[in-house]
């Protein structure tokens, strides 16, 4: 499939696009290149808009960047907070937080995962999946759930509601919050506030237990289809903790390859460098990481649920690790590759979230009002990461003597997806479109794989290099009057 990347031919091929995507988070397109027999020569996946965070921030005090670059997204800012002020307390100097600030961070961070998961789910890929792929489009959305599946969609809907409900008790609002510091957390949980989390976890818990077994049976149903749609082998890469257990907050970056062999385990995220390597292209402002060690050919792979569910060793929650076996035994001994698995990870991820939820909220150490670390040594770089809805975060800074950060990397988790997302969208073009007539239900199957990923393609819209940019001065007659470049080479 890696040869659907770029046509021989381009200017004798037939063009379609399918622009806007629909139903993800973010502006992009797809392109794919025909011919006169409907073969398809190639296949991209674009991301069209550019927001440039890692230069603007530069420049700005430190202790600003947390709340700033939350402003990524509106879906997922939790996970920006939580990863930029993880390097942010290093950077102030503030090694170990206090158990009452870190069970508070991790109750939100995993509120924040289950209301992102329910979103997803439930409002943005359940269309496709209960009223079929190929169903008419103005009811293919959570209306038309709502109306052909009632229950299922109201469950959805307060799942989320009860996630940004944790995140608004922890954070101080449900979006863009400002609880967690550098060193610490500014705001402790009340008595009353935890009583009314924990009344109704364990109905999330049953909904979302019913929710795993809802796609289970949609695999169990069509398992030719569910199981090998938009299949490609890749490795992949996630967080697991000291013992090999799933952890969305913290661990060591373990990838594993195509066989469930290890590739790296362990590694200190700090030095992600050594292990990682990122690579741009010319029809995409996201950029490609890949495994420096296996090159950008071969390098690439998969984050996200259905990396995390198989490459850790187990999920430290009963129901959720007793579902994640059901998913591994599926590839009787080697990971399942095939791209609707994502939907089932993460909706086991989502059963995992409330059940570690419902054990913060019984801690005795969540109402303590020890919310600050003792201050230490002050770093000038550091480098925090975290597991978002979506896969692995890398947030990465430096700071200078007047505490103005100098330099900012970021990876996020649709990032690290870039070329898996490509590679899922040629399968299904290979599999589903090639050689037929097109219609708007194929074409929807490419956005189902997309969909699959959950990407954010705000967060993604990086670059690395220099912006191109031209600007034209045109008077009322349509006249070219003056023409301003930057970075754009010689002019043509």
């Amino acid at each position: 499939m890696f040869r659907l990347e770029t046509a021989e031919n381009p200017q004798t091929l037939r063009r379609i696009a399918i622009e806007p995507l629909t139903r993800v988070e973010g502006h992009g397109k797809v392109t794919l290149l025909l011919d006169d027999a409907d073969h398809v020569h190639q296949v991209r996946l674009h991301i069209v808009e550019f927001r440039g965070f890692e230069i603007f921030i530069e420049g700005r005090p430190f202790w600003e960047v947390p709340i700033s670059v939350q402003r990524l997204c509106g879906i997922c800012p939790v996970s920006h907070l939580l990863a930029a002020t993880k390097a942010m307390d290093l950077i102030a100097g503030y090694d170990r937080l206090t158990p009452t600030a870190e069970k508070i961070r991790r109750l939100m961070h995993y509120g924040q995962m289950m209301q992102s998961h329910a979103l997803h789910f439930f409002h943005l890929s359940s269309p496709d999946l209960l009223l079929g792929f190929d169903s008419e489009p103005t009811r293919r959305n959570i209306v038309g759930v709502a109306r052909e599946f009632p229950e299922i969609a109201k469950q959805g809907v307060f799942l989320r509601k009860y996630g940004q409900e944790v995140i608004r008790h922890t954070a101080g609002k449900r979006i863009h919050g400002t609880g967690a510091v550098p060193g610490g957390v500014n705001k402790g949980i009340s008595r009353a506030e935890r009583d009314e989390m924990r009344r109704d976890i364990d109905r999330m818990i049953e909904w979302a237990l019913s929710a795993v077994h809802l796609v289970a049976e949609l695999h169990r149903a069509k398992p030719e289809f569910y199981d090998h749609f938009g299949e490609f082998s890749s490795a992949m890469m996630s967080l697991v903790d000291a013992d090999g257990a799933m952890d969305f907050y913290h661990g060591g970056l373990r990838a594993l390859d195509a066989d469930g062999g290890t590739i790296f385990d362990g590694v200190d995220y700090s030095g992600y460098q050594q292990v990682l390597e990122e690579e741009v292209k010319p029809w995409s402002y996201m950029k490609f990481p890949h495994i420096r060690s296996l090159g950008p050919e071969n390098g690439w792979y998969k984050v996200g649920p259905l990396a995390r569910v198989q490459t850790c060793d187990r999920i430290p929650t009963p129901l959720a690790e007793m579902e994640r076996r059901k998913l591994v035994a599926r590839g009787e001994g080697k990971p399942v590759m095939g791209t609707l698995y994502y939907h089932w990870a993460r909706l086991i991820e989502l059963l995992h979230a409330t059940e570690v939820i419902r054990d913060l909220l019984d801690d005795p150490d969540l109402l303590g009002s020890d919310l600050m670390a003792d201050k230490g040594e002050r770093r000038s770089e550091a480098v925090g990461v975290i597991e978002a809805p979506r896969g692995t975060l890398f947030h990465h800074y430096r700071v200078d003597e007047n505490d103005q950060v100098t330099f900012c990397n970021l990876i996020v988790s649709t990032t690290n997806n870039n070329q898996a997302m490509n590679e899922a969208i040629r399968s299904v073009a290979l599999s589903h479109l090639d050689g037929k007539t097109i219609t708007e239900g194929l074409l929807n199957h490419i956005e189902v794989a997309i969909r699959a990923y959950d990407p954010c393609l705000s967060c993604a819209t990086h670059a690395l290099g220099k912006m191109p940019l031209e600007v034209d001065l045109i008077d009322a007659e349509g006249t070219l009057v003056q023409r301003a470049r930057r970075n754009m080479g010689p002019e043509r």
